[in-house]
């Protein structure tokens, strides 16, 4: 069980086919706008450490981390090797489909930082794999999820959708942190006049 108040429908997606078959096609484009892509960055320039290692959870050919701050080892997760091949920040990466096998094979406590960007609402076990992220960061390591209001809608989870509205969906992530065991989370919030919108919860054990 995910969460104990949802069912297990809550996590079902209209388009029930393996996720890797709606993956295998490289996709080259950034799914948020250039004002959201430089919020991301901006947060991960204060909250993500230089030198410390980073992982790129459900990454893809770009990692929105600042160019200009040195990491020690960039590792990447995805479900296209050519997009991950393609990004120029990861030191090394590995293909998973999360959603058949949430166990990440890293070893506990190595991560300075997780980045999760604009892909947790397709997760349809967002608790096992938020323990995951909680075993392989190290005490007080910042996990950094961002959303925006756009997604594949066939490959997002119903309870996703159903709520909509991204304050509803920002409260979501932080139940899913705190059933994973992230004592401390913050909320923070990108509304432009116009553009995209950017939804950041930040979660440390």
């Amino acid at each position: 069980m995910q969460l104990p108040h949802l069912p297990p429908e809550a996590f079902r997606k209209a388009d029930s086919s393996p996720d890797h078959l709606f993956y295998r096609q490289p996709r080259f484009v950034t799914h948020i706008d250039d004002a959201a892509i430089a919020a991301v960055t901006a947060t991960y320039r204060e909250i993500v450490p230089p030198g410390g290692t980073v992982l790129d959870l459900m990454s893809s050919w770009v990692s929105h981390l600042p160019p200009e701050i040195h990491y020690g080892e960039v590792i990447g997760h995805g479900m296209n090797e050519a997009e991950l091949a393609a990004n120029k920040r990861l030191s090394r990466w590995f293909v998973q489909d999360l959603n058949r096998e949430p166990t990440l094979p890293l070893t506990d406590a190595t991560f300075d930082a997780v980045c999760l960007c604009v892909s947790v609402q397709y997760l349809q076990q967002p608790v096992t794999v938020f323990q995951e992220v909680a075993r392989v960061l190290r005490q007080g390591a910042p996990f950094v999820a961002s959303f925006s209001n756009r997604c594949f809608p066939t490959k997002a989870v119903a309870i996703w959708q159903a709520l909509g509205d991204g304050a509803e969906q920002q409260r979501l992530i932080g139940a899913y942190m705190k059933a994973a065991g992230f004592q401390t989370i913050e909320n923070r919030t990108h509304q432009p006049v116009a553009g995209d919108p950017l939804w950041t919860v930040i979660g440390r054990r």
